[in-house]
């Protein structure tokens, strides 16, 4: 599961990049735009993938994960 919202998490930072570089929000325009049902879900699922990795901050380092 970790490693499954760690992808989630970087591909909502790479979006967000993208926003902020160049005011491109690629999950809209792949999904079309930022208001439609699925872009709306995807944000949402990233959001969950991001909160789910705030246990890795309290979980010893592991390197069997």
């Amino acid at each position: 599961m970790n490693k499954i919202a760690l992808v989630l998490a970087i591909i909502g930072c790479l979006n967000w990049g993208l926003v902020g570089l160049f005011k491109f929000d690629l999950v809209g325009w792949i999904f079309g735009g930022t208001d439609a049902i699925i872009s709306r879900i995807i944000f949402v699922i990233v959001a969950l993938a991001g909160i789910w990795l705030i246990n890795l901050l309290f979980k010893p380092l592991d390197h069997r994960d």
